[in-house]
């Protein structure tokens, strides 16, 4: 820590972390390969129904066979995860004594593996000790958990680089997660064959968190106006504000979005498409995985925690769902143009990155730049018109605002300090997009 002290007692260093990653078109085949040179002898598979049919699964399977691994697998992973089903996670976990993981599928899926991996390493501790303050205690992990090789099926999340595991905390109907550095995958396998089994409305979905983990982590506050500094480094928060090393990621996921999101979401045969989308999707989660995101996460959380009767399009799901991807980005036309009063520069930046034309720009117009550049490529991909087209009214916006105040992880790394009254006009801005 710094002998003279920072300005307001902010963070003065920032730190990168990321998963170990190999890409490449039929990479799966190599799990059984790794799972033998790390000598695991009991491992634990993880995913979901749905993927537990389809040729992703079947590929590591394949391979742990191949490779004579002895393992179990878990196909309960719910969608949109709940702290119920995470538990029932780690009681599988805890039960099988597995000294390796392998999580394929989406973001839902590598989550509830960290989160079982976590608790079966420290079975001591209560479920809250490691999830988020402040409804958690958010302590720092100091055990040794076992390696995890994750596979993800979605270009969307990021999870296979990053230290953060999402749920739904039903209780308070509101999503937190765990964060830290000690969860993150020991290796993340991309294989864009993976890519080929996904819908249209799911690759659309995850690319527009793909768009947010790189808008948000671009615009963040920077690392080093964040408080507290941390009296010591292992408090550190996996999500440190904008920095040097995840802006050239995010700038880097950003164009490649541009130039192919639109492109894998019409043809499911455009293999180009839909292997670029895949390994933006590891860009942004490196980017985001360190620098955080912030308010069109934030207030994300409460409008899938809360969600009534909306079933999503391609999702085959027994419970009413909003997409993680589709929460986020209902509100970013909203965020950024509230946003772009701080950093202006790199709103207009992303803004010509996604299409438009900033030759004769003005610099005090770049949120609302953005925003309609927003707009335009949701509209083009016949995204639901805003929040009132996913079920919400502006009766629901007290209750909105209420699931956004705890998610200062997040919050606190927007650019610009949000008031409540500021909250409610970005969902009541949100309610309609076009």
């Amino acid at each position: 820590v710094p002998e003279r002290p920072t300005l307001g007692n902010t963070d003065y260093a920032f730190e990168m972390a990321i998963s170990n990653i190999r890409y490449g078109e039929g990479v799966t085949k190599e799990i059984g390969m790794d799972l033998q040179n790390l000598g695991a002898r009991r491992v634990c598979v993880m995913t979901d129904k749905n993927l537990s049919k389809l040729p992703p699964v079947n590929a590591v399977l394949n391979s742990l066979a191949k490779y004579g691994i002895n393992f179990q697998m878990y196909d309960n992973v719910r969608v949109e995860p709940t702290d119920q089903s995470f538990l029932d996670a780690i009681q599988f976990a805890k039960k099988g004594e597995f000294d390796a993981y392998v999580a394929v599928g989406g973001g839902s899926v590598m989550d509830t593996c960290k989160a079982a991996n976590l608790y079966a390493a420290s079975p001591s501790s209560e479920f809250l000790d490691y999830v988020n303050a402040p409804i958690g205690k958010g302590k720092p992990v100091t055990v040794p958990l076992k390696p995890l090789i994750a596979v993800p099926t979605t270009s969307g999340t990021g999870s296979e680089t990053t230290g953060v595991a999402i749920f739904d905390f039903k209780e308070l109907k509101v999503k937190t997660g765990i964060a830290s550095r000690a969860i993150k995958p020991t290796l993340g396998i991309i294989d864009p064959l993976h890519t080929l089994s996904m819908p249209e409305r799911i690759v659309a979905n995850s690319g527009f968190d793909v768009l947010c983990h790189a808008l948000e982590s671009y615009t963040a506050l920077p690392y080093n106006e964040r408080s507290p500094c941390p009296a010591n480094p292992i408090d550190r928060p996996a999500y440190q504000g904008s920095n040097p090393v995840s802006d050239v990621w995010a700038l880097h996921a950003l164009r490649v979005v541009a130039k192919y999101l639109k492109r894998a979401i019409r043809d499911p045969e455009d293999r180009e498409a839909r292997a670029n989308m895949h390994l933006a999707s590891a860009f942004a989660g490196i980017g985001f995985g360190n620098a955080g995101v912030h308010l069109c996460h934030g207030m994300s959380y409460p409008i899938s925690g809360l969600v009534k009767t909306y079933k999503p399009k391609d999702y085959n799901v027994d419970h009413s769902l909003v997409p993680h991807g589709l929460s986020v980005v209902l509100t970013s036309p909203a965020v950024f143009a509230f946003t772009a009063q701080i950093h202006p520069e790199r709103h207009l930046e992303a803004a010509e990155i996604l299409g438009a034309d900033i030759r004769t720009a003005r610099i005090k117009d770049a949120g609302l730049i953005l925003a309609d550049t927003l707009r335009k490529f949701l509209f083009d991909l016949n995204v639901d018109d805003g929040l009132a087209a996913i079920g919400y009214s502006k009766a629901d916006i007290p209750a909105l605002v209420k699931g956004t105040l705890p998610q200062e992880r997040v919050t606190k790394l927007s650019p610009r300090p949000q008031t409540e009254e500021d909250l409610s006009a970005l969902f009541e801005a949100s309610m309609k997009l076009y």
